[in-house]
């Protein structure tokens, strides 16, 4: 079969790869938080030099 345009061939899909499951438990991180000082868990690895915040912290920011 000659293949016209960019599409998948027939019965292919545009999948790249194995499908990623968004609603599992995400690995959490311990950081201490640069309003109150308490230790909390973040869902992303804490950069040295920038400041994370506690979640009662971060909304309190974000509200502003």
């Amino acid at each position: 079969m000659e293949r016209h345009g960019r599409g998948p061939q027939r019965g292919g899909s545009f999948n790249r790869g194995p499908r990623r499951d968004f609603g599992g438990p995400k690995e959490m991180h311990k950081a201490t938080c640069a309003e109150c000082g308490e230790e909390c868990e973040v869902p992303f690895k804490p950069t040295e030099g920038r400041d994370v915040f506690c979640k009662e912290c971060y909304s309190k920011k974000k509200r502003f």
